[in-house]
């Protein structure tokens, strides 16, 4: 049985996730980044639940794909995240969590936020120059959410595994 923590992201059209992978690759320590652009939904959820948990998420996908609409920019102290707001993935998120909150860590078991790190681990001063130099020129835009993504995490780059496309 392999019980190494399993997360949860969703997917997002080509055209957003390399936007998102061009910055993060510029902007985040290169010895640091070692994942592509993001948009985590669960941090740990229960390795050995993984079928159980494939499952679900095959029931939650039964749906047509989402939109989110990134919002804007977030300062994290260390670094820079894009906010997005999805509704439809705000509630199939708390769907999840609902199902599983026995099983939930406390940071997983708190509210939804929906954000794209494209920074982090650098010191406040070049994370605010950089917050600031992209807001600048933020326009919000729609991003495509075509489905979900599960990965093991073992102490270092994720192991991916399945993917749940959106399928109604």
């Amino acid at each position: 049985m392999d019980d190494r923590p399993l997360i949860l992201t969703a997917l997002l059209d080509d055209a957003t996730q390399a936007r998102f992978d061009d910055l993060r690759e510029r902007h985040f320590p290169a010895g640091r980044n070692h994942l592509a652009a993001h948009l985590t939904l669960f941090h740990a959820l229960p390795g050995d639940a993984a079928a159980e948990l494939a499952t679900d998420l095959t029931a939650a996908t039964d749906r047509a794909p989402m939109t989110a609409l990134v919002t804007g920019l977030r300062l994290l102290g260390r670094g820079v995240a894009f906010t997005l707001d999805c509704p439809e993935l705000t509630a199939l998120r708390r769907g999840v969590a609902e199902r599983w909150r026995p099983r939930l860590t406390r940071q997983d078991a708190g509210k939804a936020d929906l954000h794209v790190t494209v920074q982090n681990k650098v010191t406040p001063a070049v994370a605010r120059a950089l917050h600031d130099d992209l807001a600048a020129g933020f326009a919000p835009w729609d991003a495509g959410v075509p489905g979900l993504a599960l990965w093991r995490y073992d102490g270092g780059p994720w192991e991916p595994g399945p993917r749940f496309p959106f399928s109604g």
